[in-house]
C-alpha cells in the first residue's frame, strides 16, 4: 500500500532523481517536474496527499505555484513543503503566510526532509499510523474496520466505508467526482462518474439518524466535501 501520492517539483536534475529515489523507497508514489505551470496543471489533474515545492523555478516561481494551490478549491488544502536556499527569516515568513505548511532551507538531509514528510502526512491522514480517526461526532477505527457516530456503530458496506474513510482524512476539501473516483476506485477504475452519486447518497442513508445533520455538502458545480458535524 502506498504511503501516499507526492507531487515533487524540483528543476535540478540530480536533486529530483535523489528526492524521488528515496521517497519511493519509503512507499510513495512519486510525480516528478520540474516546471511550476506544469506542477499546477499535474496537481488539478490527479489530486496529490503532499506537494513538495522548490522556491526558486525558473519561469513560474515556487511562492506563485504555492499561491495558486491555495486559490484553487480543489487544492487549497494540499499541504506544501517548499525547499529553498533563502535563509533569511522575511523569506520564511512569506513562505509560510503564502501557505507553505513547512520549509526546509538547502542544503539539506534528503532524511530530514523524508521525515518532515511523514510527520505531516500522519497529521493528515492519522489512519496510516492505524489511529483511529475522528470528524465531528464521527470516528473510524481502521484497524477494526469500525464506524461510529454519536456513539453509535454504523453498520457500514465496503465501498462506503472506503468513501468515509478518503473524506475523513481530508475534512473540509471539496472533491470532485473524477477525484473520488481516482482516490477510493484507483484511476484504472472502469466505473461511470455516476456511480460515485450512488455510493454518495448511500453513504449519507447509512450516516443518517434521528437528531443527525447530514455530513455530507454537496457544492454545486464542484463536487462534495465531509463538513464536521456537531457532537
Amino acid at each position: 500500500m502506498s504511503e501516499g501520492k507526492l507531487l515533487l517539483v524540483e528543476d535540478d536534475p540530480s536533486l529530483a532523481e535523489l528526492l524521488e529515489f528515496r521517497f519511493e523507497k519509503e512507499g510513495y508514489t512519486v510525480r516528478v517536474t520540474p516546471d511550476g505551470d506544469e506542477a499546477l496543471v499535474m496537481a488539478r489533474e490527479e489530486l496529490p496527499d503532499l506537494v513538495v515545492l522548490d522556491w526558486m523555478l525558473e519561469g513560474t516561481s515556487g511562492i506563485e505555484v504555492c499561491r495558486q494551490l491555495r486559490r484553487d478549491k480543489a487544492t487549497a488544502h494540499v499541504p506544501v513543503i517548499m525547499l529553498t536556499a533563502r535563509e533569511a527569516e522575511d523569506d520564511r515568513i512569506r513562505g509560510l503566510e503564502t501557505g507553505a505548511d513547512d520549509y526546509v532551507t538547502k542544503p539539506f538531509s534528503p532524511r530530514e526532509l523524508v521525515a518532515r514528510v511523514a510527520a505531516v502526512m500522519r497529521r493528515i491522514r492519522p489512519a496510516l499510523a492505524g489511529e483511529e480517526i475522528t470528524v465531528g461526532d464521527i470516528t473510524l477505527d481502521p484497524n477494526a474496520f469500525r464506524v461510529t457516530r454519536a456513539g453509535a456503530d454504523v453498520q457500514i458496506g465496503p465501498t462506503e466505508y472506503r468513501l468515509l474513510k478518503f473524506f475523513m482524512e481530508r475534512p473540509g476539501r471539496v472533491f470532485s467526482r473524477d477525484q473520488l473516483l481516482d482516490g477510493v476506485w484507483g484511476a484504472e477504475s472502469d466505473i461511470e462518474l455516476r456511480t460515485v452519486d450512488v455510493h454518495i447518497r448511500r453513504l449519507r442513508k447509512t450516516l443518517e439518524g434521528e437528531g443527525l445533520s447530514d455530513p455530507i455538502r454537496t457544492v454545486r458545480s464542484a463536487g462534495y466535501a465531509l463538513e464536521a458535524p456537531a457532537r
